[in-house]
């Protein structure tokens, strides 16, 4: 079963997606999906929304959310920020928690790009709730991508002119003063349970390196699977099918 739902974050509204197994026996897990920068609750290729449908088909519920400025939820873009996506993520475990089929001691997260890096702090502030963590190529590079290739005097007219143009996006100069003020790895560094980190080797946008640093962050906690030949969002069937099975071979393994 997949239905519309909507929630409440700092009085916006997030509208996402819920997917719930046809047969329900007792309480059940739950994954929360969280999209990259850019995106929306379906990714690229809808690669997430073929994830929650196959988590369904092994009795795993799902919720994937747009961000606040993202797809159909509330909110301008030009005013999103990584500390305002973290307060939603937070949103959206609330809600996922609240559900009264779901098991809260069975709750377990997927992000991607920026949605990964997103998650590996939920994780670490709520690790008494989230019991297993997966991340595809988890951008804990965010401030690099945003910044890269931009002077002293290139940001100073960023910020007297109050946004940036973004591949087509406006970030405002609220997210260039959130994102410097940010330092993810020592926020994601306190997750105590599995982690699996999924990371294409030609990803050009977050480097391999970065996952490579979450590896050493975790410790023993983690596994780092490397898609061959994969770029940052698994642009082919191959690399899509690989990402999901391990993704939900993970996930019912810590789950189930």
């Amino acid at each position: 079963m997949q239905k519309s739902v909507e929630i409440e974050s700092k009085e916006l509204t997030l509208r996402g997606m819920l997917h719930v197994p046809e047969r329900i026996n007792g309480k059940i897990p739950i994954v929360c999906i969280f999209h990259g920068f850019y995106s929306d609750k379906t990714e690229a290729h809808f690669m997430f929304v073929k994830l929650s449908r196959k988590l369904a088909d092994r009795g795993i519920a799902s919720v994937r959310f747009d961000f606040r400025g993202s797809g159909e939820s509330d909110g301008e873009f030009i005013d999103m920020t990584v500390s305002k996506e973290l307060e939603d993520a937070n949103a959206i475990l609330d809600y996922a928690g609240s559900l009264d089929f779901v098991d809260i001691n069975k709750i377990g997260v997927i992000g991607l790009s920026l949605g990964g890096a997103i998650a590996s702090m939920l994780a670490a502030d709520r690790r008494e709730t989230i019991k297993s963590l997966c991340l595809w190529s988890p951008a804990g590079n965010m401030r690099d991508i945003i910044i890269s290739g931009k002077s002293a005097d290139d940001v100073r007219q960023i910020r007297r002119k109050g946004f940036f143009d973004f591949e087509g996006l406006s970030i405002g100069t609220e997210f260039l003063g959130d994102i410097e003020n940010i330092d993810i790895f020592r926020k994601a560094s306190s997750y105590d349970k599995n982690v699996l980190i999924i990371h294409g080797d030609k990803d050009e946008t977050v480097p391999l390196c970065i996952s490579e640093r979450y590896l050493e962050l975790y410790g023993t906690n983690a596994v780092l699977h490397i898609v061959k030949g994969a770029d940052h969002t698994f642009n082919s069937k191959e690399w899509e099918d690989e990402v999901l099975d391990c993704s939900i071979a993970f996930m019912e393994t810590e789950l189930l």
